[in-house]
């Protein structure tokens, strides 16, 4: 009797020229051995045209596949059986049009993401790294821009030079400084970094919140789009003021909020699903808030040679898409050292609540929060001491959450702010402010009123268009009511 089958490992009775798609399976895979003439329970029970097919199979083999296998006779308690060593291969092998790919003990055919992760990685690319020719810089949103300029103004990883000018040509600049140009095209990574709407290039590439009161039932839910750092904060502060609970205790006259979560992890973890996910998978990130737990969702592929050991241990940086990686490394969000998981558990610890749970299946990777007994006690009202439990969930379903609390705004902003009558173009508010130089109006009035999320353009898609114009959004009015009742 032979050694089971395994990874490297199969065997087959008989030959039949469908088991070429085993030849495949290994040369797609780290190669391996085909024996003929052995049963499944591994016992050499001969192979009558072994002589034949060890003439046949190597010419047969290098006809369909393209591939030199080595076809050894062997023999066994006096019967013959052959074997077929397949070496593995850097380039993609398919048969028939199908490429196969050995798993374990097992073949899988490669379709759809799975089958464009393969191919792609036999070249030697990522999918963020693809050239994505229907994207140009026309595409790009003026908003999206100058809140990364803010961003990586502030973690100082880019040259302040190249985010100091604001013009069209810097814009293009600054995208070649960050690699998201491949030849004449930009990458797909561009489109879901600075795209008002990167759901017009990439299919799912939005995140879906609910609240459940069971694993069937579902009491409200809202989806979060636009550029990825809009989704990050705004999946953010969604969570924070509408889905989780705080509890709400006093240190002497200070007011003191405790979220199930801590902030620190639920922010990493939130980059992770964006920034690692696959957007090859065309389903969302996906957060379902319980009355006990939290649960994100993310499609999801580890490394080659990964398991989920690996990433729960230290280990270096391998981020599945590194041009996006590298976009929220310049803008501060992230380190480049592979410690997100490690910082989710690390602010875990230190607010001394349940560290969460991973779970890691093909292609879905799973983080559950636990809340803390003591935390649930206090928000049923269990404890007779001075906290209180503030409720922050509200039933209403809105498609982004609006910050309750005032923007921080420049003097110049503050003058914007009062400038803005309905719609105005930019030579009519420059106009009105009285100012000449077009530069200093773009970086120091309308970049930072879009960034502060005050003002917002009349045509979003379109940020060069001659019909833009400039309006005061709902948290700009909102400002304003407030100073003028101040």
């Amino acid at each position: 009797m032979l050694h089971q089958e395994s990874q490297h490992t199969e065997w087959k009775e008989t030959w039949r020229d469908d088991y070429l798609r085993w030849v495949c399976g290994f040369a797609n895979a780290q190669g391996g051995r085909l024996l003929l003439g052995v049963n499944d329970k591994g016992q050499v029970v001969g192979l009558p045209d072994a002589a034949k097919l060890l003439e046949d199979l190597p010419n047969k083999v290098r006809d369909l596949l393209g591939v030199v296998v080595e076809v050894n006779l062997q023999e066994q308690g006096g019967l013959q059986y052959l074997e077929l060593v397949v070496q593995a291969y850097p380039n993609p092998i398919s048969y028939r049009g199908h490429y196969y790919m050995r798993s374990g003990s097992t073949l899988q055919e490669l379709k759809g993401a799975a089958l464009d992760r393969f191919l792609l990685g036999r070249q030697g690319r990522t999918w963020d790294g693809v050239p994505l020719p229907q994207f140009s810089l026309a595409d790009v949103s003026a908003p999206a821009m100058a809140r990364f300029r803010q961003l990586a103004q502030r973690s100082g990883r880019l040259d302040a030079e190249t985010l100091a000018n604001t013009s069209v040509d810097s814009d293009a600049n600054l995208l070649d400084k960050l690699r998201l140009k491949d030849g004449a095209y930009y990458k797909r990574a561009t489109a879901l970094l600075f795209a008002a709407d990167p759901q017009r290039f990439v299919t799912g590439a939005f995140v879906k919140v609910g609240y459940f009161e069971s694993e069937t039932e579902l009491l409200y839910h809202d989806e979060v789009e636009g550029d990825l750092f809009h989704q990050v904060k705004n999946t953010l502060d969604l969570l924070l003021t509408k889905y989780l609970k705080a509890v709400i205790s006093y240190e002497g006259i200070v007011r003191v909020e405790t979220f199930p979560v801590p902030r620190a992890a639920l922010r990493e973890a939130v980059l992770n699903a964006l920034v690692h996910r696959d957007y090859a998978v065309t389903a969302p990130v996906q957060i379902r808030v319980y009355e006990d737990r939290l649960r994100m969702w993310n499609p999801a592929v580890l490394p080659e040679g990964w398991a989920l050991d690996t990433l729960l241990g230290a280990h270096s940086s391998s981020p599945y898409n590194p041009a996006i990686a590298n976009a929220f490394f310049r803008a501060g969000e992230i380190e480049a050292w592979g410690r997100g998981v490690e910082r989710i558990f690390a602010a875990c610890r230190a607010a001394g609540v349940p560290e969460p749970v991973l779970r890691y299946e093909p292609n879905d990777m799973w983080m559950e929060f636990a809340f803390a007994p003591a935390y649930l006690k206090a928000l049923k009202g269990g404890q007779k001491q001075t906290e209180q439990v503030e409720a922050q969930v509200t039933p209403e379903v809105t498609p982004e959450v609006t910050p309750e609390v005032t923007p921080e705004v420049t003097p110049e902003v503050v003058r914007m702010l009062h400038t803005v009558n309905g719609e105005m173009s930019r030579a009519e508010l420059m106009n009105a402010l009285g100012l000449k130089d077009e530069k200093h109006f773009r970086t120091h009035y309308q970049q930072a009123a879009l960034a502060a999320g005050v003002l917002e353009m009349t045509v979003p898609d379109k940020p060069q268009s001659r019909l833009q114009k400039y309006k005061l959004t709902a948290l700009g009015r909102q400002w304003l009511t407030h100073r003028n009742k101040a």
